[in-house]
């Protein structure tokens, strides 16, 4: 009797050791996904997919925002197609063999973009404007830019 309670024991003191570790280890994994679930919402501002007015400045004007985002971003990449060595937007002249290229564009809201592009060494950001004309027609601003130095 006296071995089995002492083999009991053992097993159950295990088992709550193990226990305690996988509640420590689910009260890890709520913290981290509480805490992707804050780095979300903090990408969510500044875009114009949930800038709810933004989106309604849109309808209001009889748009369809769910063709009219990627629309706008594939006018701005449609840019990349020049010929030369200046580019419509970007205010730089590649430095190496390749072109000056829009990389990523970030719609802000109804009126503001930003943008990075690359040459494959050198590389900036942009702020642009833009403003949609009758007809589905676009007009790009270049408001503001900057290229990184190389270290």
């Amino acid at each position: 009797m006296i071995f089995q309670f002492v083999n009991s024991k053992n097993i159950f003191e295990s088992y709550e050791t193990k226990f305690t570790k996988f509640e420590q280890r689910e009260q890890s994994y709520k913290d981290s996904i509480a805490s992707l679930q804050n780095e979300n919402s903090d990408l969510k501002l500044f875009n114009l997919e949930y800038n709810d007015d933004a989106l309604s400045y849109f309808d209001d004007k009889g748009y369809n925002s769910l063709e009219l985002i990627p629309f706008i971003k594939d006018e701005l990449y449609k840019l990349n197609n020049y010929k030369g060595d200046d580019h419509p937007i970007v205010p730089y002249v590649s430095m190496t063999d390749g072109k000056m290229l829009i990389n990523n564009v970030r719609l802000l809201n109804h009126k503001w973009i930003i943008a990075n592009f690359s040459d494959g060494k050198h590389w900036g950001e942009l702020f642009i404007t833009y403003e949609l004309i009758e007809g589905n027609e676009l007009k790009f601003k270049l408001v503001e830019y900057f290229l990184y130095p190389i270290n």
